[in-house]
């Protein structure tokens, strides 16, 4: 392992006893260290870094991610190698990065995915796509959190699953629809089936009974967008896995205001569900759709006819 190899797994130990996961740092730092170790680059250098960022073809808010890592590194690595140089964060474009904006699914739309995933290849794997996918679209769980389920993560008495170690190692328990539990019930029946000495304690398996990868389910659910005729709307507002957590928070806060329930005292709640530190992270998520502004306008107009005298 080179200096630069063992710089980066310590820099990976400090930043998780501090909560961050860093699981896409530490695949991408991975690839920097292994090309630096091929040019004979034993630090961080602004140029090698920005070339490794551009190796790869993706969009300028990609490469800009992808050099975001090597920074933040970088930053870290100063401290103990004063050679170490730290890229600039504006080569690829302005600093910072323009959120994406969230792709609101219809119900229509999470059919058409769950049915999508009717076209893969072995039985399992659509029995596991369907399943994952309408267990993001009525939770809100991050994809990260749902492939880490284990089978002994879900109560089946109570109804809920438990998230363990999710972002900043937080843990919670997320509460399940009946329909959703009777979902998971037999989708486990089917997974047993097909595997019954579990090769990997995941609840969710692939094709050869392991734990699902990341990336492996992101470019499955691509062919399945494909499939669903699911299309951007807009050149920032394209579906994304992520975007269900989108969708559950701006359709929990529609089911309140229309139940008339006290939204501003509820929101606690949401953000707990939803494994948030903040409230304000919360809020990230709430994007205003129509529907909301009007039932939001409709009780602020209510408020006030019955606040006058």
């Amino acid at each position: 392992m080179s200096g630069l190899a063992d710089a980066v797994e310590e820099y990976l130990i400090v930043r998780r006893a501090l909560g961050f996961k860093l699981e896409r740092a530490e695949k991408l730092l991975g690839q920097f260290v292994t090309h630096c170790d091929h040019l004979g680059v034993h630090t961080v250098i602004s140029d090698v870094a920005i070339a490794w960022a551009q190796l790869p073809v993706g969009s300028a808010r990609w490469r800009s991610q992808r050099l975001s890592v090597v920074r933040c590194f970088a930053s870290w690595l100063q401290a103990r190698d004063p050679a170490a140089e730290l890229p600039p964060p504006d080569v690829f474009g302005p600093a910072g990065t323009r959120r994406a904006e969230p792709y609101l699914y219809t119900d229509a739309e999470v059919t058409a995915l769950m049915e999508a995933a009717g076209s893969l290849r072995y039985p399992i794997m659509r029995a596991t796509y369907r399943c994952l996918i309408g267990l993001l679209a009525v939770t809100g769980m991050r994809i990260g959190e749902a492939i880490r389920l284990d089978r002994d993560d879900v109560d089946w008495t109570r109804g809920e699953v438990l998230v363990e170690r999710s972002k900043f190692a937080k843990s919670r328990l997320v509460p399940l629809h009946a329909t959703t539990v009777a979902a998971l019930s037999a989708y486990a029946a089917q997974r047993d089936e097909v595997f019954p000495s579990p090769r990997a304690p995941s609840f969710f398996v692939s094709s050869t009974g392991t734990r699902l990868i990341n990336c492996n389910v992101e470019s499955l659910f691509r062919k399945m967008v494909r499939l669903a005729g699911v299309v951007p709307r807009s050149p920032r507002c394209r579906p994304r896995l992520h975007d269900f957590r989108h969708r559950f928070a701006v359709l929990t806060l529609l089911d309140w205001h229309r139940a008339g329930l006290d939204v501003e005292a509820l929101l606690p709640r949401l953000c707990t569900v939803m494994g948030h530190s903040d409230p304000r992270h919360t809020y990230w998520y709430l994007s205003g759709t129509p529907e909301l502004f009007a039932l939001a306008a409709e009780r602020m107009e209510r408020y006030e006819q019955e606040a006058r005298p």
